[in-house]
């Protein structure tokens, strides 16, 4: 047993031995390959920092070289400054020694002459202004005569050919549509039990509906624009055939969104057809409200572009500056289509043009087209001239209309500057004026006050009137509800 025990102990001793030599071999590699690395590293740090070391050498050279470039271009701008003014200088010594040798030059020769420098000048002058005298005199009265003798060929010519030019094939209408109708049945439809459907076709449109013509029905407005929307509505009904209180009010709202539109068309039309583009939306459209306007019994679209043209043509004839004479003649009237506001048509057609900021020439053409104003340019004598070319032509106008057009506004300004008011409507030739209000705005008791209170209105305005004038105010309550379903 102890011999076995000895040769165990024997063993184990020998491999402890052996395990701590190859643990210090492997503590000797490890150490070895630590001092390698780092060398290695030290070496690859040396080595980057003398690479940075050679880079910002570089870049240290780089910036000097760039410092002196900038330093030599400065000391060249100085030297080129210096050079200028040195340059300044001497010319104004030059300028300086000139102007003194030119002062005594004529010193000496006022003391030759006796004469001073302005008494030589008046003295040459003077002797030149006699010997071209007479024939300046004879070349004046020999172009006098000349012009005296052509100025009124020229002119009529000149007139003439613009009126030439300004020949339009624009039909005008007057104050009365008429509708056929497919059959005599229609009439009751459109009438209605108790006439509820015509009273309410006529409190929408405005306008005055006669039915004792057989087989036709006449629509009569001083207002072009109503009395069209109240003519495609009766047109849209008729062929509809659903004629009731609701369904009028129905079409006659869409037909004025839809007239709207046309208005807006009719305004572009007209200012494209004379060359001008791009205008401002409500000069567009306001443009567009001539087609159901008149003036005198003149379409203003036919006026409008029968002056533009003729303005056109003499402005090139003139040598004016064309482009303001065809604004000028295309706005000179626009201040008649504006009805929110009182005053002259040149005044308002004034105010518009500056709101959108047009050119003072062109606005300056539209206030002297009346002579309200001292013709300010040879544009604005063209656009007065124009205007009364076309509109003083024979046929061209109606000296009465325009008067009735005034007496009917009078009538419905006179119930439309009452609060609660909504729409007026004077009606057959003034002698009817029917005002609706806003029920929530206007009693029952107030609505009977309001209606005397314009009656002795209109009395105090006309001293003398044709007939009486009827003023109806209506005052209507709805109540409305819609199901879901």
């Amino acid at each position: 047993m102890l011999v076995k025990f000895f040769k165990k102990f024997t063993s184990i001793g020998k491999d402890r031995e052996e395990l701590l030599r190859n643990a210090r071999q492997e503590a000797e590699n490890i150490i070895l390959k630590a001092r390698q690395e780092a060398i290695n590293a030290k070496t690859e740090a040396e080595n980057q920092a003398r690479r940075v070391a050679s880079d910002a050498i570089e870049v240290e050279k780089r910036l000097a070289k760039k410092e002196q470039a900038v330093e030599d271009q400065a000391n060249q701008v100085n030297r080129e400054r210096q050079s200028l003014q040195d340059t300044k200088d001497y010319l104004e010594k030059l300028k300086k020694e000139g102007e003194e040798k030119r002062e005594q030059m004529l010193t000496k020769l006022e003391k030759i002459a006796a004469l001073t420098k302005d008494q030589a000048k008046d003295l040459l002058l003077t002797g030149w202004e006699e010997k071209l005298k007479g024939e300046v005199a004879k070349k004046i009265k020999a172009a006098e005569e000349e012009v005296k003798k052509n100025v009124d060929e020229k002119a009529k010519s000149i007139l003439v050919d613009a009126m030439r030019y300004g020949a339009i094939d624009y039909v005008a209408e007057y104050t009365l549509s008429v509708i056929n109708l497919p059959s005599e049945d229609f009439k009751g439809r459109i009438i209605g039990k108790d006439g509820r459907n015509i009273r309410a076709f006529e409190l929408a449109t405005g306008v005055d509906v006669d039915l004792e013509e057989e087989g036709v029905i006449r629509l009569s407005s001083f207002d072009a624009t109503r009395r069209e929307i109240a003519r495609m509505s009766l047109e849209t009904l008729i062929k509809d055939g659903r004629i009731q209180p609701a369904r009028i009010e129905e079409i006659v709202r869409k037909t004025r969104e839809d007239v709207e539109k046309t208005i807006y068309k009719a305004g572009e039309e007209l200012a494209h057809r004379v060359g001008v583009f791009n205008l401002p939306q409500e000069i567009t459209q306001a443009l567009g409200r001539f087609k159901y306007r008149y003036s005198y019994g003149q379409n203003m679209i036919a006026h409008t572009l029968e002056e533009t043209k003729i303005g056109i043509a003499l402005a090139h004839e003139l040598g004016a500056d064309v482009n303001i004479v065809k604004l000028g003649c295309l706005l000179h009237d626009i201040g008649k289509v504006v009805t929110d506001k009182e005053g002259s048509h040149v005044d308002l057609g004034v105010e518009l043009l500056k709101k959108h900021r047009f050119p003072q020439a062109v606005v300056d053409c539209v206030a002297a087209h009346h002579e309200d104003i001292p013709f300010p340019s040879i544009e604005s004598i063209i656009v007065y001239i124009s205007d009364a070319v076309s509109g003083g032509r024979p046929g061209a106008r109606h000296e009465d209309f325009e008067e009735y057009l005034k007496r009917i506004k009078t009538i419905e300004d006179a119930a439309r500057s009452k609060k609660g008011v909504r729409e007026v409507y004077a009606l057959q030739a003034g002698r009817e004026l029917r005002v609706i209000v806003r029920p929530d705005e206007v009693t029952d008791d107030e609505a009977t006050v309001m209606a005397e209170q314009i009656k002795e209105e209109l009395e105090e305005k006309f001293d003398v009137f044709p007939g009486q004038i009827k003023v109806t105010v209506i005052r209507e309550s709805r109540a409305e509800a819609t199901t879901k379903i």
